[in-house]
């Protein structure tokens, strides 16, 4: 059957939606107490199907509708200084998460610095990490530049541990002629009590548990010219043990992931050009003779522009790669010492996309990914390597509401 058959039979789901999304258009965000508290919100159904492999599900030859996303948060402003914020997020991605509603950040800002050039501040709570260019935002389908992001980069598959953390955050902003300059530091516990980090690192049907130690996150961003372009460094370590459980055959193991993101961006006023490259540094140790322990410098990156073709269409092309250990680049040593297939190790995804906003509050997306390498693929989805196949196409849409 055609990809197209299989999205026609799922077409009045999405029909459904639409409709519902269309007849709450007109609402707003809710603002209460002149102003001071505001509550906002969103919801999105993603429908995928794979030409082989499974993502978000099980999308191999159908159309799997497991990825959903529904988010509702809110801000008051105590003080002219002082404000909470807070968010509740039900995600469904597949094997990765289930949906269960959870926090996804919730913090109290206090701005005691507050000029015209600039401001200064802390954040103490559960606050979002400072990761490249979306991931304090990926959560909001209308702030994504796509349906998923670079996955060379954005990782879904280990998304709660950089999502965001419980610990605090320092910023300041500098605003003047030349342009402004944003900086933050933030010292946080990773999100390491789900099963999907877990099992991204140490493999299906593992007994034991995962911790993490406080992990810095250093963030500098530059824009000129009024946000024309945006430069910006990204440098965050994760130091993650893991404690065997009963009749575990891996030993006290150790990860430590130190990724560095160089970001750019430049905006015209019809379309933008962006692009991210990582260097990501990852420890491996102590597992034992049952586990891969090692030592690689993997690199990622992607290129990315959007066109705005008319004021309520875009669209997007990327190139998007992503290599485990740059020194084996093609996962040949790899697949010699464990018998895992080497395009597991890394992932070259072509994508184009097209968005329509429909109403300011309702848009539908579109996407098709053309797939050399599986390394971005959950194993929880995809739990029999050797079943794996290493050219694959995923298409996938998408219809969003927000308030």
């Amino acid at each position: 059957m055609c990809v197209y058959s299989r999205f026609a039979r799922a077409a009045p789901c999405m029909a459904l939606i639409g409709l519902c999304m269309l007849w709450a258009a007109p609402v707003r965000s809710l603002d209460l107490m002149g102003g001071d508290f505001r509550l906002h919100g969103f919801a999105s159904l993603t429908l995928v199907n794979t030409t082989d492999n499974n993502f978000f599900g099980y999308s191999d030859d159908r159309v799997d509708r497991n990825f959903t996303e529904v988010g509702m948060n809110a801000s008051w402003r105590l003080t002219s200084d002082v404000q909470l914020a807070a968010e509740l997020l039900s995600h469904r991605a597949g094997g990765t998460d289930d949906g269960r509603v959870r926090v996804d950040y919730g913090l109290i800002d206090w701005t005691p610095l507050s000029r015209e050039e600039g401001r200064a501040g802390i954040r103490l709570g559960r606050i979002k990490t400072a990761y490249g260019l979306y991931n304090k935002t990926r959560d909001v389908p209308f702030t994504r530049p796509s349906i998923i992001l670079p996955q060379s980069i954005y990782f879904e598959r280990t998304r709660n541990l950089t999502v965001s953390a419980d610990g605090a955050e320092i910023y300041a902003e500098r605003y003047g002629d030349a342009g402004s300059l944003f900086a933050s530091f933030a010292y946080g516990q990773p999100q390491t009590d789900t099963d999907a980090a877990k099992v991204a690192l140490v493999g299906l049907h593992r007994p034991g548990n995962l911790d993490s130690s406080l992990a810095p996150d250093l963030q500098v961003f530059y824009e000129g010219s009024g946000g024309m372009y945006r430069l910006g460094l990204t440098a965050t370590r994760l130091d993650l043990r893991y404690k065997p459980g009963f009749g575990d055959r891996l030993q006290a193991g150790r990860f430590k992931l130190t990724p560095l993101i160089l970001s750019a961006q430049f905006n015209a006023e019809n379309w933008s050009l962006t692009s991210e490259y990582a260097f990501r540094r990852t420890s491996v140790s102590d597992f034992g003779r049952f586990f891969y322990n090692g030592t690689a410098d993997g690199r990622s990156y992607y290129l990315q522009g959007s066109y705005r073709l008319a004021p309520r269409w875009e669209a997007l092309l990327r190139y998007d790669a992503y290599y485990a250990d740059n020194h084996d680049r093609d996962g040949k040593r790899f697949a010699a010492a464990t018998g895992i297939p080497g395009f597991t190790r890394f992932a070259k995804d072509w994508t184009a996309g097209l968005r329509f906003d429909v109403t300011p509050q309702f848009m539908l997306r579109a996407e098709v990914h053309r797939v050399d390498g599986t390394g971005f693929l959950a194993v929880q989805d995809n739990p029999d390597t050797q079943a794996l196949r290493r050219y694959w196409d995923n298409f996938m849409l998408q219809a969003s509401f927000r308030f």
